[in-house]
């Protein structure tokens, strides 16, 4: 019997289960979707003000403070500074099982300040980061459902514990492998995370993204003058465009699955001096383990050749890592039913008007807001005796939340707070991220995960599912191996000279939900503003 038989046969046991609501549990839904709409403006508040923060991975300070802050006043036991990662934390509140873990990003993107609500690129701060992502809005949807959930459970003296954590640094992949290292996922029972998107979703199975590993090399050379004494300079300059160059050569003979870039993080000072010292950053992608070490080994390869051309040296370092996500059928399964009951949100006109213009101005297909669900992507795991056989899709992003997969049952609920056919990473994916579809589309994901979570709290028969499945199926031939090695140690040093340049013209722009009502009215800004 292959192991996705084996899972079969379980299912078609506790499908029937999952699939009649009592009234009592239909009744407990209903108080949650009102609970959920009785605090959309606390919802809104939250969104807005994360985007003001505007804050790069690993200086969340603002972010995490506010949040914790929220969540302390509601009972939550806070630790803080969690894996020694100072913007790190956990909020736990209740007791016994079933433990649920349930998290969100918290980081933005460099350059993509950008003043909501207006349908062009127009900055707010010429060259600040800001939230081109959308990470400021999955912990709104995480803390309004679980609020709603905490009170039913007060209400009807139910057992269970709650655990919030945040994302630190997802944008450079590099916290989630060191909270598995330690222990963040001790006696959790499922992982719920959540993620901006431009519709509600959950996806099962491989996850359809790749791996990664980051890796920043540094050469090491000899400076001298370099007109008037250039023999006598080493540059480490020279090593890190031959390693690129060696690079660029090597891609035509690598796998399609992968994906591989870099940046120049130091290049020299100015030019009559010969750079003895030079930084290139690299994200090495692919689809599982083995080929990410594989292109990892392929990268030291270049720089110690690229040292030998030159005459240099180097030394590298790994400043994050993710596994390619695998996610839970059953728990997946269970989110669609509560997708299907909450729908998508009412989009107004002005809500249509916004998304068709910026669509128009980035030029992609003008279909507006998304107005019908899309049925769940359904990945086959690959069948056993079966190495070979290609993921699909081919390429493509990576996310941390993989490392979290592979050592507990996890999905990842899509929301809709954000418009279709945007670039992702760029200023375009700001826009909507303060104004009424951001407010509606966290809404709509609270609703959903809140209902999800009371699932998890009242079928035992679901979490054992749900683990048969991650053990049976997900790990019956691969086993997590973090890439992370015990000598590495979180990158906290990231992005800081960048928020202490623009952290002071920011904090002008925080936005003050004691005098104004959004974030779009503290600015000034007309809904929607489109040529």
């Amino acid at each position: 019997m292959t192991s996705l038989t084996k899972y079969l046969l379980v299912t078609m046991l506790v499908v029937p289960v999952f699939g009649a609501e009592d009234p009592k549990t239909q009744g407990m839904k209903a108080d949650l979707i009102g609970k959920v709409d009785s605090m959309k403006t606390k919802t809104q508040i939250m969104v807005d003000s994360m985007f003001s923060f505007g804050e790069l991975g690993f200086q969340e300070f603002e972010t995490s403070k506010y949040l914790t802050g929220i969540l302390e006043k509601e009972g939550f036991k806070i630790e803080r500074n969690y894996a020694g990662i100072p913007t790190a934390w956990t909020a736990t509140w209740g007791s016994g099982k079933p433990v649920i873990a349930i998290g969100s990003d918290i980081d933005c993107i460099p350059q993509a300040s950008q003043k909501p609500g207006v349908a062009w690129h127009e900055a707010m701060i010429d060259g600040a980061p800001g939230h081109g992502e959308g990470h400021n809005s999955g912990q709104a949807v995480n803390i309004t459902a679980v609020l709603a959930v905490k009170e039913l459970m007060e209400r009807q003296h139910m057992k269970g514990t709650l655990k919030l954590w945040a994302g630190v640094a997802e944008e450079d992949l590099g916290t989630k492998a060191y909270f598995v290292r330690a222990g963040m996922l001790k006696d959790v029972d499922i992982c719920i995370f959540t993620h901006v998107g431009a519709n509600l979703a959950v996806s099962s199975g491989p996850g359809g993204s790749n791996g990664l590993i980051s890796v920043e090399y540094q050469f090491k050379g000899e400076s001298a003058h370099a007109a008037g004494a250039p023999w006598r300079g080493r540059s480490a300059l020279d090593a890190v465009e031959l390693m690129d160059v060696g690079w660029n050569f090597r891609r035509e003979h690598l796998r399609l699955t992968q994906r591989s870039h870099y940046v120049i993080t130091n290049g020299g000072d100015q030019p009559n001096v010969v750079p003895p010292n030079a930084t290139v950053w690299y994200y090495f992608r692919e689809a599982d383990y083995d080929h990410i070490k594989e292109l990892w080994d392929m990268g030291d390869k270049m720089a110690q050749g690229a040292t030998l051309m030159t005459n240099t040296t180097f030394t590298s370092r790994v400043l994050g890592e993710a596994w390619p996500g695998y996610f839970s059928k059953p728990i997946a399964d269970v989110t669609w039913e509560n997708i299907k009951k909450v729908g998508l949100p009412t989009w107004s006109d002005d809500d249509q008007k916004l998304a068709k213009a910026l669509q128009h101005e980035i030029k992609t297909r003008e279909i507006g807001l998304a107005t019908k669900l899309r049925e769940p992507r359904k990945t086959e795991p690959a069948q056993e005796g079966d190495p070979d056989r290609e993921p699909m899709p081919m390429g493509g992003g990576s996310d941390d939340i993989g490392d979290i997969s592979w050592n507990v049952p996890t999905i990842v609920l899509n929301y809709p707070s954000n418009i279709p056919g945007l670039p992702g990473h760029n200023w375009s994916n700001a826009i909507a991220m303060a104004t009424p579809i951001a407010h509606k589309g966290a809404t709509a994901g609270a609703k959903v995960e809140a209902l999800t979570i009371l699932d998890i709290l009242t079928k035992p028969e679901l979490v054992q599912s749900a683990w048969d499945y991650f053990k049976t199926v997900q790990t019956k031939s691969v086993q997590y191996k973090p890439l992370i090695r015990p000598e590495d140690k979180p990158a906290i040093w990231l992005n800081e000279k960048i928020m202490a340049e623009y952290r002071p013209k920011m904090k002008q722009y925080y936005y003050d939900p004691t005098k104004y009502k959004t974030y779009l009215e503290q600015l000034g800004i007309k809904y929607p503003t489109v040529r």
